[in-house]
């Protein structure tokens, strides 16, 4: 057996070094793809004066497995920060790392993005700022968590699996286990046993919501984001499941590659390339059905290829986790500041996409190196582990970006 398989039958308690390095690429992605709306022709906050078609055909792509990938991660992380804590402990720990960083980040980190977007209408920040606590929700007013949805999802999600999370800890999950082991321990099984479930759960919610006219919660896109939060839960908590995973990369990596076949020649119906023999209703459907299956396929594809080459130590790896959770909190704000300045230079789209990118990075990690890693009371508000007086105090804890995980 390959050295890197039989690292994975030791305890699940351990450290993975590839779900921190995937981690820490799927933020990256995160990244370049808000930077990117600027430039896509689908709606969005704020946008640059010229749009290019391009941006569709990779975003449309990313869209349906960048969210769903940091979920499965983020599951496997809160299997991981359960540890030996009591389900009380666990509740108040996950208030304090996630509910609080929320709700700062609703009052101070989210309201510069929509002061972009309506600037012409105000005479100043502060002008604008005292809308927020009129607390209207956005779009019609200025309240809103924006891109911080996912942490609000991953408090929700963190308390709704407390049960399972116990369960999958104690010894009478044994038999589940064998039996999760038995239904997807080949290929066939891990990749269409779990998309179809998650398939069920649209079957059932997608008709009905979102319900504008009643502004109802989009139910659906919970509980599908959900479902990756669990798979990720269940998949890391029992070794075997986790070691077949990998032991099947290459037959996920056909699969992922096969279902861009049914997925881009129904998007490419409505992008007007051809038309197939089917209504705009059929094809739509088709669509849907088959970005499910993508979702699924291309998260486990890359789990799987992590699991088998980034399962490795780096010196700076720790360090690089520890920023991710400041760092998804801050992008998007910054992304939208910096862009609108940017987008109004005459430069080409590459020029700004990649100039917008690469400042936004720069500019998070200054903030976090110069104004969040060095005060415990920035970390608190961020929802990072406070530094430790005792300078011979272990600092490293698993980055709650594993377990908050658009």
């Amino acid at each position: 057996m390959n050295a890197n398989y039989e690292q994975l039958t030791t305890t699940n308690d351990q450290r993975r070094y590839d779900l921190d390095w995937l981690r820490f690429i799927a933020i990256l992605i995160l990244l370049f793809f808000h930077t990117g709306m600027w430039f896509n022709p689908w709606e969005w906050h704020v946008k640059n004066n010229e749009l290019s078609e391009s941006f569709r055909y990779w975003m449309i792509w990313s869209h349906f497995w960048r969210m769903p990938l940091l979920l499965f991660i983020s599951g496997a992380g809160t299997y991981m920060a359960l540890g030996k804590l009591t389900t009380g402990q666990f509740a108040k720990e996950r208030f304090r790392r996630l509910f609080i960083p929320l709700v700062f980040g609703m009052f101070i980190v989210v309201p510069p993005q929509i002061y972009f977007e309506h600037i012409k209408e105000y005479n100043g920040y502060w002008d604008f700022y005292k809308t927020v606590f009129n607390f209207v929700p956005y779009p019609e007013g200025s309240f809103s968590w924006h891109h911080l949805w996912f942490v609000l999802y991953l408090f929700l999600y963190s308390l709704i699996a407390i049960p399972l999370l116990t369960f999958l800890r104690s010894e009478k999950s044994a038999g589940f286990k064998e039996k999760m082991l038995r239904w997807v321990s080949s290929p066939a099984g891990i990749l269409f046993i779990p998309s179809i479930l998650i398939l069920i759960t649209q079957v059932f919610l997608r008709p009905y919501f979102p319900d504008e006219e009643h502004n109802l919660t989009d139910w659906a896109f919970f509980v599908f984001y959900l479902c990756f939060f669990l798979l990720g839960m269940i998949c890391y908590s029992d070794k075997n499941l986790w070691l077949s995973i990998g032991k099947n990369r290459k037959h996920l990596l056909v699969a992922s590659l096969f279902i861009l076949i049914p997925f881009y020649g129904t998007y490419f119906h409505f992008r007007e390339f051809y038309h197939l023999p089917w209504s705009d209703d059929t094809v739509e459907t088709i669509f849907d059905v088959v970005a499910i299956f993508l979702s699924w396929f291309t998260v486990i594809t890359i789990i799987a290829y992590g699991q088998h080459y980034l399962n490795k130590p780096h010196p700076w790896l720790s360090k690089i986790n520890e920023g991710l959770y400041p760092f998804y909190i801050l992008h998007q704000t910054v992304i939208i500041a910096i862009g609108y300045y940017v987008c109004q230079l005459d430069w080409s789209i590459s020029v700004k996409f990649w100039s917008i990118s690469f400042l936004t990075l720069i500019s998070c990690v200054g903030f976090y190196l110069l104004l969040i890693r060095p005060f415990n009371m920035m970390r608190f508000i961020f929802g990072m582990k406070l530094l430790k007086r005792s300078p011979n105090e272990k600092k490293e804890s698993v980055p709650v970006v594993a377990h908050v995980g658009k």
